[in-house]
């Protein structure tokens, strides 16, 4: 997994460009007006709502932009959107999928097929690369939370699946569908989460050369940069040489 965290940073990195927070907030925005639509405007009685502002505000999205979302949904907004993932092929054959919300199916379509097609990949069908990939729950410690012995004690006794510590911190798996659960019994006792999310965590992983490592990042930018496109996730291994060489970049 030393590919995946480092990718994280290389990323949290970008995201310190405004253009790019600014893009981030508005997707953020987006996940809690319908979150809430679909919902409860209340977190508390709203398991995805209160997910979707702990990521929020885990990437310091101000509170009035925040509260702005979720009053946009009392006021009838964001009924429109419909949630579709797409999945495809990028550079040297890597799996990539591609989770949209939209109020424009067609638009959406094909935007994404042509920056696949733009960027050294293409579209498949739906389930064509899933089988990669399992839905699982996230959850992220910093390191000072605990040693391993510690996370990983609290993490058994919260019902999670699987730890993985290292230096730049800890990450807990568990069930997608018991995330909410795992997460409320993890914050007892280790305090809040830098992260709480559904993801989609490769079962098996394609290998990247720094080359292929920079026509993906291409890809990914190009995704991320549609409006309609909340998240993209691959399943790329790359060493350590290849991410500290792509991070000096």
């Amino acid at each position: 997994m030393a590919g995946h965290s480092k990718w994280a940073n290389i990323q949290h990195r970008k995201g310190r460009q405004d253009a790019v927070r600014g893009k981030l907030f508005s997707k953020f925005s987006k996940e809690i007006t319908v979150a809430a639509k679909m919902g409860d405007p209340d977190p508390d009685k709203n398991p995805r709502l209160r997910l979707a502002i702990k990521e929020a505000k885990s990437q310091s999205m101000p509170k009035d932009n925040i509260e702005r979302a979720i009053k946009k949904a009392m006021g009838g907004e964001g009924e429109d959107y419909e949630e579709i993932r797409y999945e495809g092929y990028g550079p040297n054959g890597v799996a990539v999928i591609v989770e949209a919300m939209t109020d424009n199916r067609n638009r959406t379509a094909s935007t994404v097929r042509s920056t696949f097609s733009k960027n050294g990949g293409n579209l498949g069908e739906t389930g064509s690369v899933g089988f990669m990939f399992e839905r699982k729950g996230e959850i992220s410690y910093p390191v000072e939370v605990g040693d391993s012995d510690t996370v990983m004690m609290a993490a058994i006794e919260a019902g999670a699946e699987d730890v993985e510590s290292g230096e730049d911190g800890h990450v807990i798996w568990c069930a997608d569908s018991d995330l909410n659960e795992v997460a409320t019994a993890l914050e007892a006792e280790l305090g809040e989460s830098s992260s709480t999310k559904l993801v989609w965590k490769p079962v098996t992983t394609t290998e990247m050369d720094l080359e292929g490592m920079q026509k993906l990042m291409k890809l990914i930018d190009a995704l991320e940069d549609d409006d309609d496109v909340q998240r993209v996730t691959t399943n790329f291994e790359a060493s350590d040489e290849v991410m500290e060489q792509l991070g000096a970049e």
